[in-house]
C-alpha cells in the first residue's frame, strides 16, 4: 500500500511539474469547444397530430385470420409505409427541395437525410401519431411537415369500391387456397392410415395397452403349459407305478407281491392283536379270535395271487389291456399331451405377437407425433377455412360495401406549425461537456509530457529504475526569490484556470438571459 502511495505521488508530483503546458492545452481545447457549440446552427422542429383511422371492412373481416399487431408494430409498419422513397420524392417537389439540387448524388442525400430525420411517433392515445421534422430553417420544417401531411390526407383518398372488390376478391382467393389444403390434408391422413393399418384397434386401446394385454395372455398361457405338463407328467409316473401290480413277478415270492385293499385289512388286525396282547394272554379269546381273523386274511390273499398268476399264464397279453384303471390312465394321458402340444402353440403364437407388437411400438411414438401433426395441420386449415367462409357470408349479407372506408383513413388534428424558438442544440448543456473536455485534455497533456520526460524526485526512485548505485544526493534549498517565483507561477497557473471555468460560466449565463428573453 505505501509503494502504492508513493507511485502515485510521485505521478501527481511529475504531473504537477507540466502544469503549464496542460493549462494551455486546456484553453486551446476549451477555446475550440466554445467555437464549435456556438457555431452549431440551430434546428426548429416542425409537427404536426394526425388521427389514423384504420377500422376499415378488411380488420373486421379478417379479425382472427391475421395476427394483430400492437401500438410499437403498428407505429413502425406506419412508418415504413408511409415515409416511403415515392412519398420522399414526391415531398421533395412539393416543398420544392429541389431547386438547389445539380446532381443525382445530392438527390440521394437529401432523401437519405429526409427518410431518418421524419419521424411518426405515437402520443399515448390509439391510432394517434406526431409527424415531425427538424431543420435549420423553420419555415423549410414547416413545408416538409405540410408536404408530408398533404400526401398521407391524399393517400386516405381512393377508389372505396375497389378496396371493397379487393376484400371480396382476397376472401376468395383465400378460400380456394384453403380448399386446396384441406383436400391435401385428407389426402396425407388417408395414405398414412393405410401405411399404418396395423394400429388400428377396434376397442380403441392404444399400443401401450394392447402390449400389456399380451403380456397378460402370455403369463396366463405359460401357466396353463406348465400346469399341463406337470399333470402329464404325474400320469406318466402313475402309469409307470400301476404296471408291477397288474403283472406280478412269476419267480418271486407272495410275499413281495402287493395286495392294497387285503394287505390294509391285515395291517389293521395285527396292530389289533398287538393291542390285545398289552392287556390280556394269548389264552384270551379275543386273542384268539384276532390270530384266527389274521390267518383267514393272509390265505384269501394267496389264493387271490394264485388266481392272478394263473389268469396271467393263460393270457398272457391280456393283462394289462384289459385292466381298466391302466386304460383310463392311458386315455388321460393322452388327453394331457394333447392338451399340453396344444397350449404349446398357443403359447408359441402369444410370444409372436408380443414380439410384433414390441417391434411396433419402437416406432409408434414416431409414427403418433406424425399422426398428430398431420391432424394439428388439418384441424387448422379447416378452422380457418370454416371463419372465411363465415366472414364471406357475413359480408354478403352485411349490404353494399361501396361506402366502404380504405385501409386507412388520415385526419388532421393539429395543423403543421414550427418551433418559434430552436430545440436543438442544447448549448446549456455542451457548454458545461466542453469545459469537461478541456480540463480533461490539459490533465492528459500535463501527465503525457511528465511520461515523455520524465524526473526523478528521490533516490530511491533512481536506483530501482537506473538499479545503480546512489552514493549520495544534493539538496536545493530555495532562496526568498525563487519561493517568490514560484508563487507568482502558482498565481497564473490559478488564475488561469479560473479565467477558463469564469469564461464558461459567462457564456453559460448568457445563453441563459438569451433564452429567457426569448420567452
Amino acid at each position: 500500500m505505501e509503494d502504492i502511495l508513493r507511485q502515485a505521488f510521485t505521478i501527481l508530483r511529475a504531473t504537477w511539474k507540466h502544469r503549464r503546458l496542460g493549462m494551455l492545452v486546456a484553453w486551446i481545447i476549451g477555446a475550440i469547444a466554445a467555437g464549435v457549440i456556438l457555431r452549431i446552427p440551430n434546428q426548429y422542429e416542425a409537427s404536426a397530430r394526425i388521427y389514423v383511422d384504420t377500422q376499415s371492412i378488411l380488420r373486421p373481416l379478417m379479425s382472427g385470420l391475421a395476427v394483430q399487431p400492437n401500438i410499437e408494430q403498428q407505429i413502425m409498419m406506419l412508418s415504413r409505409t408511409l415515409i416511403s422513397r415515392p412519398n420522399i420524392e414526391k415531398l421533395i417537389r412539393m416543398a420544392d427541395l429541389d431547386l438547389n439540387i445539380k446532381n443525382k448524388s445530392q438527390q440521394e442525400t437529401l432523401i437519405e437525410d429526409l427518410t431518418s430525420s421524419l419521424k411518426i411517433l405515437g402520443v399515448g392515445r390509439d391510432n394517434l401519431y406526431t409527424i415531425s421534422y427538424r431543420d435549420p430553417d423553420p419555415a423549410k420544417a414547416q413545408r416538409v411537415v405540410q408536404a408530408l401531411v398533404s400526401i398521407f390526407i391524399e393517400s386516405s383518398l381512393g377508389d372505396k369500391r375497389q378496396d371493397t372488390d379487393s376484400a371480396r376478391k382476397f376472401l376468395e382467393e383465400q378460400i380456394r387456397n384453403y380448399e386446396k389444403k384441406l383436400e391435401d390434408a385428407e389426402n396425407r391422413l388417408k395414405e398414412f392410415k393405410l401405411r399404418n393399418i396395423d394400429l388400428a384397434s377396434a376397442e380403441g386401446k392404444s399400443g401401450m395397452d394392447r402390449l400389456g394385454d399380451l403380456s397378460t395372455q402370455l403369463s396366463n398361457a405359460k401357466l396353463l403349459l406348465r400346469e399341463a405338463e406337470q399333470s402329464r407328467d404325474a400320469l406318466r409316473r402313475q402309469i409307470a407305478g400301476e404296471e408291477p401290480v397288474l403283472l406280478p413277478d412269476s419267480t418271486g415270492g407272495d410275499s413281495s407281491i402287493s395286495l392294497p385293499e387285503i394287505d390294509g385289512r391285515i395291517d389293521v388286525q395285527k396292530r389289533n392283536l398287538d393291542t390285545l396282547l398289552q392287556r390280556y394272554t394269548d389264552q384270551h379269546p379275543d386273542v384268539i379270535g384276532a390270530r384266527r381273523l389274521i390267518k383267514d386274511l393272509e390265505e384269501q390273499k394267496r389264493q387271490e395271487i394264485l388266481a392272478r398268476k394263473k389268469f396271467a399264464a393263460a393270457n398272457p397279453g391280456a393283462s394289462v389291456s384289459n385292466n381298466p384303471v391302466f386304460q383310463q390312465l392311458k386315455v388321460s394321458l393322452a388327453e394331457a399331451e394333447a392338451n399340453t402340444a396344444s397350449l404349446r402353440a398357443r403359447v408359441s403364437e402369444y410370444e409372436e405377437r408380443y414380439k410384433r407388437t414390441t417391434a411396433l411400438m419402437r416406432t409408434q411414438p414416431q409414427l403418433e407425433a406424425e399422426f398428430a401433426q398431420l391432424n394439428r395441420d388439418y384441424d387448422l386449415d379447416k378452422k380457418n377455412y370454416e371463419q372465411l367462409v363465415s366472414r364471406r357470408d357475413s359480408a354478403e349479407l352485411s349490404g353494399d360495401l361501396d361506402t366502404a372506408g380504405s385501409i386507412a383513413d388520415f385526419r388532421l388534428i393539429d395543423p403543421p406549425r414550427s418551433s418559434s424558438k430552436p430545440v436543438a442544440p442544447n448549448r446549456l448543456m455542451l457548454l458545461p461537456l466542453g469545459l469537461l473536455l478541456a480540463i480533461a485534455g490539459g490533465l492528459f497533456t500535463a501527465f503525457a509530457a511528465s511520461q515523455i520526460r520524465p524526473v526523478f524526485f528521490d533516490s530511491k526512485t533512481l536506483r530501482d529504475i537506473t538499479d545503480l548505485p546512489v552514493l549520495g544526493t544534493v539538496s536545493l534549498i530555495p532562496n526568498d526569490a525563487r519561493r517568490k517565483k514560484e508563487q507568482a507561477s502558482l498565481r497564473r497557473f490559478l488564475g488561469a484556470t479560473a479565467g477558463l471555468i469564469l469564461a464558461y460560466g459567462l457564456g453559460i449565463g448568457m445563453l441563459l438571459f438569451l433564452s429567457q428573453r426569448a420567452t
